[in-house]
């Protein structure tokens, strides 16, 4: 876990510490790791109070997550889900009855003919959890889902390609396609599996016809070691029909939202030095592209720029 790289981060309203919180009680190995706040001096961009929480790192069976309180324009929603690989039946009904309260069914518990128990919820915070028996798996694994869905249906084997040329240390691991009669678009991705940085992922398509898209309700954070890696990722992702937002957030061409951030940022947002913490954040507000000298030295105090 600590050299995970690749981090979802889940858009909440008001909701962080609560949802970390539920996931930490309920959910297998979880664990809250750092908080963040924003500051008590000067505005932050959804208006919270200040001082109050930011955002939550927490872990579930060692997959880092971040539960940021970004206001009320995004939420999570299934375009992006989690895959939880549980060892046996009995382990995805229990984790079933957990999600199931508050939350949504997108597909009942029963079997499919990838698993003898399967269900697909929407828990009551937003956030998709594939619940997956696989006698093979000895304790809990959690990996990200990307569905290109909607205006994005078909861009699955492009994506996968442009990720694994984007990112060192990558790899494609398998690529199953939809044949006639199987229920999605032949010819389109069924089920992709993926590394990038080490981290596994799986692709799919999802059918033209949802309603819902990628958007910064789930977006992946890029931990990077450097400048130089920010600026090569930063560039590769926003390529050929893609864009960089505020604050280091980069919209790909096929719609997915990555944060690409050094890795230093996130242990100065959290330190236990309040005025330092505070510089850090108000010097990267107004930045797009994250320049780390520049937050360095916002960060030890002798200007922000």
């Amino acid at each position: 876990m600590g050299n995970q790289r690749i981090v979802p981060c889940l858009w909440f309203d008001d909701q962080a510490e609560a949802a970390a919180s539920f996931y930490e009680t309920h959910l297998p190995e979880g664990r809250v790791l750092a908080v963040a706040h924003f500051p008590r001096s000067g505005p932050n961009p959804p208006n919270k109070p200040p001082g109050s929480v930011l955002t939550v790192d927490f872990s579930i069976a060692g997959q880092r997550f971040t539960a940021l309180n970004g206001g009320p324009l995004f939420r999570p929603n299934p375009s992006v889900s989690f895959h939880v690989r549980l060892p046996d039946a009995a382990a995805v009904d229990a984790l079933h009855a957990v999600l199931i309260d508050g939350g949504v069914e997108a597909m009942p518990l029963g079997a499919y003919p990838w698993s003898p128990r399967y269900a697909w919820v929407q828990d009551r915070f937003g956030v998709s959890w594939q619940l997956i028996a696989m006698p093979d798996v000895r304790r809990p694994e959690i990996v990200p889902a990307l569905m290109y869905a909607g205006h994005h249906h078909g861009r699955a084997r492009a994506a996968i390609a442009a990720y694994v040329a984007a990112f060192p240390d990558s790899r494609i691991a398998s690529v199953e396609d939809f044949g006639e009669g199987e229920g999605g678009e032949a010819g389109t991705v069924k089920h992709a599996a993926l590394e990038l940085l080490g981290q596994p992922l799986i692709a799919m398509d999802g059918g033209s016809f949802h309603d819902f898209g990628f958007d910064e309700g789930v977006s992946l954070q890029v931990l990077c070691a450097d400048q130089a890696e920010v600026d090569r990722l930063a560039t590769a992702l926003a390529a050929d029909g893609g864009e960089e937002g505020p604050c280091g957030w980069v919209r790909d061409r096929f719609g997915v939202w990555w944060q690409v951030v050094p890795e230093a940022v996130a242990a100065w947002l959290t330190s236990g030095d309040e005025a330092a913490r505070d510089r850090v954040f108000q010097a990267l507000m107004p930045m797009r592209r994250l320049d780390l000298a520049t937050l360095e030295r916002a960060y030890r105090g002798n200007g922000a720029g």
